[in-house]
């Protein structure tokens, strides 16, 4: 059996109000611009998850919610744990998921290094190492389980970049 993950870098933030946390912080003009474009493209890739697991962090959120409406809306499960989480607290984070095709939405430089140690062969992109705001990367996984799933086991189905669209 396969599963598929989707694993999504929250679209570009803004850095212009001194008042916010960093949790707290909105997207930019850009990433506002950046998410729909993924949301279509995911939507172009056949995609559709049934769980989201989202940070709580407030441009994880509205990525999400500009994303959504172009996957079938599906509500994200909020994880603060996933705010700027490591490789080994996402690993942990996907290996509760219950739903077929699973989205998780989540921070640099965790998200980047979690995508690098998951898949067997990292997508041929000059953007996969550096994971970019709203890079996104769409992967299958030889488990019946998600609590069966190890690194190096991911095989990349498609990458992107807001860049690219």
């Amino acid at each position: 059996m396969m599963r598929r993950l989707i694993l999504i870098r929250h679209a570009k933030s803004d850095w212009d109000d001194p008042l916010l946390t960093d949790h707290q912080r909105v997207l930019a003009e850009r990433g506002r611009d950046a998410a729909p474009k993924i949301g279509a493209w995911l939507a172009a890739q056949g995609v559709a998850p049934d769980e989201i697991l989202c940070s709580d962090a407030t441009r994880t959120q509205e990525t999400w919610g500009l994303i959504a409406p172009f996957l079938g809306d599906v509500a994200p499960t909020l994880i603060s744990a996933l705010y700027h989480a490591g490789p080994d607290m996402i690993l942990s984070q996907l290996r509760r998921a219950t739903g077929q095709t699973v989205v998780i939405l989540g921070h640099n430089p965790g998200l980047a290094e979690f995508a690098g140690l998951l898949v067997k062969t990292p997508p041929d992109h000059p953007d996969f190492d550096r994971y970019p705001t709203a890079a996104t990367l769409i992967a299958d996984l030889p488990v019946e389980h998600w609590y069966d799933v190890g690194y190096r086991t991911a095989l990349p189905v498609a990458f992107t970049v807001p860049r690219d669209l």
